[in-house]
Protein backbone atom coordinates (compact mmCIF):
# COMPACT_ATOMS: atom_id res chain seq x y z
CA UNK A 1 0.00 0.00 0.00
CA UNK A 2 2.03 2.99 -1.43
CA UNK A 3 -0.22 5.71 0.63
CA UNK A 4 0.89 4.19 3.91
CA UNK A 5 3.51 6.63 6.02
CA UNK A 6 5.88 4.84 7.98
CA UNK A 7 7.90 7.11 10.68
CA UNK A 8 9.91 7.39 13.35
CA UNK A 9 7.65 7.20 16.97
CA UNK A 10 8.49 9.51 18.96
CA UNK A 11 7.46 10.87 23.07
CA UNK A 12 4.30 12.58 21.81
CA UNK A 13 3.21 9.60 19.74
CA UNK A 14 3.57 7.71 23.90
CA UNK A 15 -0.36 7.32 23.85
CA UNK A 16 -0.88 5.69 20.40
CA UNK A 17 1.81 3.29 20.27
CA UNK A 18 0.43 2.18 23.91
CA UNK A 19 -2.91 1.97 22.93
CA UNK A 20 -1.93 0.25 19.45
CA UNK A 21 0.55 -2.35 21.47
CA UNK A 22 -2.00 -3.42 23.87
CA UNK A 23 -4.96 -3.61 20.60
CA UNK A 24 -2.75 -5.21 18.52
CA UNK A 25 -1.88 -7.83 20.64
CA UNK A 26 -5.20 -8.35 22.30
CA UNK A 27 -6.53 -9.20 18.64
CA UNK A 28 -3.70 -11.19 18.14
CA UNK A 29 -3.23 -13.10 21.17
CA UNK A 30 -5.73 -12.27 23.55
CA UNK A 31 -7.77 -15.10 23.06
CA UNK A 32 -5.01 -17.28 24.38
CA UNK A 33 -5.48 -16.50 27.61
CA UNK A 34 -7.43 -15.83 30.94
CA UNK A 35 -8.73 -12.08 31.16
CA UNK A 36 -7.21 -11.50 34.30
CA UNK A 37 -3.14 -12.99 32.95
CA UNK A 38 -4.21 -10.88 29.51
CA UNK A 39 -5.01 -7.65 31.39
CA UNK A 40 -1.55 -7.46 33.64
CA UNK A 41 0.52 -8.56 31.13
CA UNK A 42 -0.80 -5.61 28.81
CA UNK A 43 -1.05 -2.90 32.13
CA UNK A 44 2.99 -3.97 32.52
CA UNK A 45 4.45 -4.30 28.36
CA UNK A 46 2.15 -1.66 27.12
CA UNK A 47 1.07 0.24 29.55
CA UNK A 48 1.86 4.40 29.01
CA UNK A 49 4.88 4.52 31.83
CA UNK A 50 6.33 1.50 29.92
CA UNK A 51 5.96 3.05 26.25
CA UNK A 52 7.24 6.44 27.53
CA UNK A 53 10.38 5.08 29.48
CA UNK A 54 10.87 3.17 26.13
CA UNK A 55 10.61 6.22 23.39
CA UNK A 56 12.85 8.15 26.25
CA UNK A 57 15.78 5.72 25.48
CA UNK A 58 17.96 6.46 23.00
CA UNK A 59 19.20 2.59 22.48
CA UNK A 60 15.64 1.83 21.34
CA UNK A 61 13.27 2.99 17.98
CA UNK A 62 9.70 2.85 17.87
CA UNK A 63 7.85 3.21 14.17
CA UNK A 64 4.23 4.20 13.53
CA UNK A 65 2.59 3.03 10.50
CA UNK A 66 -0.64 5.29 9.49
CA UNK A 67 -2.92 5.14 6.83
CA UNK A 68 -4.71 8.40 6.48
CA UNK A 69 -3.15 9.36 9.53
CA UNK A 70 -4.58 6.50 11.13
CA UNK A 71 -2.58 4.14 13.10
CA UNK A 72 -2.30 0.49 11.74
CA UNK A 73 1.05 -0.60 12.93
CA UNK A 74 4.07 -0.86 14.66
CA UNK A 75 7.23 -1.63 15.54
CA UNK A 76 10.23 -1.42 18.03
CA UNK A 77 14.17 -2.17 18.28
CA UNK A 78 17.04 -2.34 20.59
CA UNK A 79 19.44 -4.09 22.74
CA UNK A 80 18.73 -7.69 22.42
CA UNK A 81 17.15 -8.43 26.09
CA UNK A 82 16.56 -12.63 24.96
CA UNK A 83 17.31 -15.17 27.13
CA UNK A 84 19.82 -16.50 25.40
CA UNK A 85 23.91 -17.73 26.32
CA UNK A 86 25.00 -16.17 23.16
CA UNK A 87 23.98 -12.86 23.25
CA UNK A 88 26.17 -9.79 23.49
CA UNK A 89 25.86 -6.25 24.45
CA UNK A 90 26.25 -5.32 20.57
CA UNK A 91 23.54 -7.42 19.34
CA UNK A 92 20.30 -6.11 17.77
CA UNK A 93 16.41 -6.87 18.73
CA UNK A 94 13.21 -6.70 16.57
CA UNK A 95 11.05 -6.91 19.86
CA UNK A 96 7.54 -6.16 18.35
CA UNK A 97 6.03 -5.91 14.74
CA UNK A 98 2.10 -5.78 14.70
CA UNK A 99 -0.41 -4.80 12.63
CA UNK A 100 -4.09 -4.16 13.48
CA UNK A 101 -6.21 -6.99 11.89
CA UNK A 102 -7.28 -5.45 8.87
CA UNK A 103 -4.16 -4.84 7.75
CA UNK A 104 -2.68 -7.82 8.14
CA UNK A 105 -1.07 -9.20 4.86
CA UNK A 106 -1.08 -6.57 2.33
CA UNK A 107 2.89 -5.79 1.91
CA UNK A 108 3.05 -2.90 4.86
CA UNK A 109 5.26 -5.38 7.32
CA UNK A 110 8.17 -5.92 5.51
CA UNK A 111 8.09 -2.43 4.35
CA UNK A 112 8.28 -1.96 8.31
CA UNK A 113 10.46 -4.88 8.78
CA UNK A 114 12.86 -3.49 6.32
CA UNK A 115 12.86 0.25 8.13
CA UNK A 116 13.20 -1.56 10.99
CA UNK A 117 16.14 -3.71 10.10
CA UNK A 118 18.04 -0.44 8.23
CA UNK A 119 18.15 0.80 12.20
CA UNK A 120 19.40 -2.18 13.74
CA UNK A 121 22.21 -1.99 11.15
CA UNK A 122 22.92 1.52 10.81
CA UNK A 123 26.35 0.89 12.56
CA UNK A 124 27.33 -1.87 10.76
CA UNK A 125 26.80 -5.62 10.62
CA UNK A 126 25.36 -7.40 13.74
CA UNK A 127 23.45 -10.51 15.32
CA UNK A 128 19.55 -9.46 15.28
CA UNK A 129 17.59 -11.30 17.62
CA UNK A 130 14.04 -11.86 17.14
CA UNK A 131 11.46 -13.70 20.05
CA UNK A 132 8.50 -15.46 18.00
CA UNK A 133 5.39 -17.19 19.39
CA UNK A 134 5.75 -20.82 18.81
CA UNK A 135 2.99 -21.72 17.03
CA UNK A 136 2.81 -18.28 15.30
CA UNK A 137 3.81 -20.02 11.90
CA UNK A 138 2.93 -17.38 9.50
CA UNK A 139 5.77 -15.30 11.45
CA UNK A 140 8.16 -17.93 11.29
CA UNK A 141 7.78 -18.59 7.42
CA UNK A 142 8.59 -14.85 7.35
CA UNK A 143 11.15 -14.31 9.15
CA UNK A 144 13.11 -17.47 7.48
CA UNK A 145 12.63 -15.55 4.25
CA UNK A 146 14.94 -13.02 6.20
CA UNK A 147 17.26 -15.54 6.91
CA UNK A 148 16.97 -15.98 10.70
CA UNK A 149 17.31 -19.50 12.22
CA UNK A 150 15.88 -20.82 15.24
CA UNK A 151 18.73 -21.12 18.43
CA UNK A 152 16.39 -21.50 21.23
CA UNK A 153 13.65 -21.30 23.51
CA UNK A 154 12.02 -19.49 26.12
CA UNK A 155 9.40 -19.10 28.73
CA UNK A 156 7.41 -16.08 27.62
CA UNK A 157 5.19 -15.01 30.44
CA UNK A 158 1.57 -13.52 29.77
CA UNK A 159 0.62 -12.75 33.48
CA UNK A 160 0.51 -16.12 34.98
CA UNK A 161 0.66 -18.26 31.75
CA UNK A 162 3.90 -18.69 30.18
CA UNK A 163 3.95 -19.71 26.13
CA UNK A 164 6.53 -21.51 24.79
CA UNK A 165 8.41 -18.87 22.58
CA UNK A 166 11.31 -19.71 19.91
CA UNK A 167 14.18 -17.64 20.29
CA UNK A 168 15.58 -16.51 16.19
CA UNK A 169 18.94 -15.18 15.05
CA UNK A 170 20.40 -14.14 12.09
CA UNK A 171 24.46 -13.51 11.98
CA UNK A 172 26.30 -10.27 11.37
CA UNK A 173 28.07 -11.88 8.83
CA UNK A 174 24.72 -13.47 7.11
CA UNK A 175 23.75 -9.20 6.97
CA UNK A 176 27.27 -8.56 5.70
CA UNK A 177 26.89 -10.11 2.61
CA UNK A 178 23.89 -7.25 1.67
CA UNK A 179 24.78 -4.17 3.05
CA UNK A 180 26.68 -1.36 1.02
Amino acid sequence: MSDALIRRAGPEDAETLSALGAQTFSETFGHLYPPSDLATFLREAYGLPRTRADLADPAKAAWLVEVGGRPVGYAQAGPCALPHDEVTDGCGELKRIYFLKGWQGGGLGKRLFSETMAWLLADGPRNVWIGVWSENYGAQRFYARQGFQKVGEYGFHVGRTVDAEFILRRNAEDFATILP
